[in-house]
């Protein structure tokens, strides 16, 4: 009889999904669907794209840079 009496509480845990479970699916497999596109997109990007071009350097900056360093500026 304990068998019988094993195998109905089994269907009967199998019939209803656990809430927690089913919390964490909801949650979880967009989490992780979200960062495996991320990954695979930062992926194509580091071999695609050009690298970002630099912002110019003012002429103010490059005079103020060569003068800590030393340099004397041409024109001056």
């Amino acid at each position: 009889m304990d068998g019988e009496d094993f195998a109905g509480k089994a269907a009967a845990a199998a019939k209803g999904l656990n809430p927690g479970l089913i919390v964490l699916l909801v949650i979880g497999v967009p989490l992780v669907v979200f960062l495996v596109a991320n990954y695979v997109m930062y992926v194509y990007a580091q071999k695609n794209l050009p690298p970002r071009k630099k912002k110019p350097v003012s002429k103010k900056k490059l005079k103020r840079e060569k003068l800590k360093q030393g340099v004397p500026v041409p024109g001056e």
